[in-house]
């Protein structure tokens, strides 16, 4: 396994401008957001102020109780005692509890926490960063979480669902033995195998499931996993909660930051809600305010303000944050600086800058996470023999198709050429047109229009010609996309990571850990 290449995620056509107009700081009011040493330290700084010495002995006695069934490592136990400190900060990011951690990325965002806390560490001495990664655990999508994929095959888990998902025990295991079937000869499939075992058995909750193979996998590196279906941690929310339910100042705060940004780059990621919040019972289900009560939608469940108020005062349990509402309730419990998401997660942190801002609570660094792909030597042989790089896979494959299919064409620079001197003819033709009466320079216009357009077909009708002369050829390209976008997707959000582990084991997330670049923005590509 070695490094092959880099692509920037400014040169991938892929990734949306929103995303890189945040990495060139081009969106007004977010550059103290945009990582960078003089923001972290503007961040920490800020962050000392505002979180207490009581918060941060609740977040170490939780922490401390999530962990008492687990063989700690020395590093894990090392940032566990740092946390006790006031000079010590998370770095954080958090993903749903895919089953046996769902396509790859998963892992890839937890690697570059890992390292970005080291960078850190090196970068600021007199400070500690710890990595930590936040259990998605009271999300209520059951189908959205509840498969992974390899090369070959799609495992599925089935159970009761509407509930928070970390709540919810393992009953079909079914999926264990079908994927033993997989990977029973593979160099690392019994390795897989048991841990599959061991964090999938039957009364194992999805939680349970889900901490037990993060920390097998980087317990070495010292990440801590918290969950906050909690609630010790959701009593720091209360007062949060009820201005939520009596103001709706989540709501409030970002129509103006949605507007600018839909204006700017279209549809938002995430809408709020007048009330961003749930409520956890046997199911999940969501808070509205109709008809001067508050009503559990889908439920025939009503409070009046006096009795949803004391629900919350003694049971803030079963108050349970949407996605807009999360970062909110992550940024109050933890000393974090810096959060790393996916490009969507970063898209709908934005929307929340004001009401932070109301909150007074620190807005943290916000870091897209890099994107890693493994391919074979033959299929970066492959691209070479069809005269492509690689990065030729993440542009407008159409427009890499046809440039590829008409590459040699004798027909095609004559058909530009005639274009061009048309195109120059039409030009002098126009000049002498204004000179005269309105109608005929408009006549010229519309028959320069027509004599192109003519070009346009014959364009067309010979790259349709080259398809099918050059059809094997087409193929072999489109199996080369294939094994580089299975799916017509990003293998990273295809494939489990299992795919890659059974044939390396921990060395494969060692070499991933190392070629990450925390300052850089960007897709990693690796020969396996």
């Amino acid at each position: 396994m070695k490094k092959l290449t880099n692509i920037p995620f400014l040169e991938i056509e892929s990734i949306p401008l929103l995303i890189k107009d945040f990495l060139t700081q081009k969106i007004q009011g977010f550059e103290s957001q945009f990582f960078n040493l003089e923001n972290i330290e503007t961040q920490f700084l800020q962050k000392e102020k505002s979180f207490s010495l009581d918060k941060r002995k609740v977040l170490c006695e939780v922490l401390q109780n999530q962990y008492s069934d687990f063989q700690r490592s020395e590093k894990q136990q090392s940032n566990l005692e740092h946390l006790e400190l006031e000079n010590t900060f998370t770095v954080t990011t958090g993903h749903q509890l895919n089953l046996f951690t769902g396509p790859v990325f998963f892992i890839y965002k937890i690697l570059q926490t890992i390292k970005l806390a080291e960078f850190l560490n090196e970068k600021f001495q007199t400070n500690y960063f710890v990595p930590l990664f936040w259990l998605a655990s009271e999300d209520h999508d059951f189908e959205e979480i509840n498969h992974f994929k390899t090369e070959t095959h799609y495992y599925e888990t089935k159970a009761k669902s509407g509930g928070a998902v970390g709540r919810i025990e393992v009953e079909d295991d079914f999926f264990i033995t079908q994927f033993e079937e997989e990977f029973k000869d593979s160099v690392f499939g019994t390795e897989l195998i048991l841990l599959l075992k061991r964090a999938y058995k039957k009364g194992n909750t999805l939680s349970q499931a889900t901490r037990i193979i993060v920390h097998e996998l980087f317990a070495d590196y010292g990440l801590l996993v918290i969950d906050g279906d909690e609630a010790k941690l959701k009593t720091e929310m209360k007062s949060v909660f009820k201005s939520e339910l009596l103001h709706q100042d989540l709501y409030k705060t970002t129509q103006e930051t949605i507007d600018f940004l839909t204006e700017k780059y279209g549809k938002v990621q995430v809408n709020p809600r007048e009330i961003n919040l749930f409520y956890l019972s046997e199911t999940r289900d969501r808070i509205a305010f109709e008809d001067n009560q508050f009503v559990i939608v889908d439920k025939d469940r009503f409070f009046t303000e006096e009795e949803i108020l004391a629900e919350l005062e003694n049971h803030p349990e079963r108050f349970s944050p949407n996605a807009l509402m999360r970062p909110i309730y992550q940024e109050t419990i933890l000393p974090n600086i810096a959060y790393i998401g996916g490009n969507a997660e970063i898209m709908y942190w934005l929307e929340l800058t004001y009401y932070f801002e109301k909150l007074n609570l620190p807005f943290p660094i916000l870091i897209p996470r890099n994107s890693m792909l493994m391919i074979s030597e033959k299929t970066a042989s492959k691209t070479k023999t069809l005269g492509l790089e690689i990065n030729d896979f993440f542009k407008n494959f159409a427009v890499v198709t046809n440039r590829f299919l008409l590459k040699e064409n004798e027909i095609l620079p004559l058909l530009n050429q005639q274009e061009a001197q048309l195109k120059a003819q039409f030009n002098n033709l126009k000049v002498k047109a204004e000179l005269t009466e309105k109608t005929f320079a408009s006549l010229v216009e519309a028959e320069e229009t027509r004599q192109l357009k003519s070009f346009q077909r014959m364009k067309k009708r010979l790259l349709r010609a080259e398809k099918i002369k050059q059809s094997e050829k087409l193929e072999r390209l489109e199996n080369v996309f294939l094994k580089i976008h299975p799916g017509n997707t990003w293998q990273e959000r295809t494939y489990n990571f299992s795919v890659f582990y059974s044939d390396f084991g921990k060395e494969w997330l060692y070499n991933c850990y190392e070629e990450l670049e925390v300052e850089n923005s960007e897709l990693v590509i690796f020969t396996i």
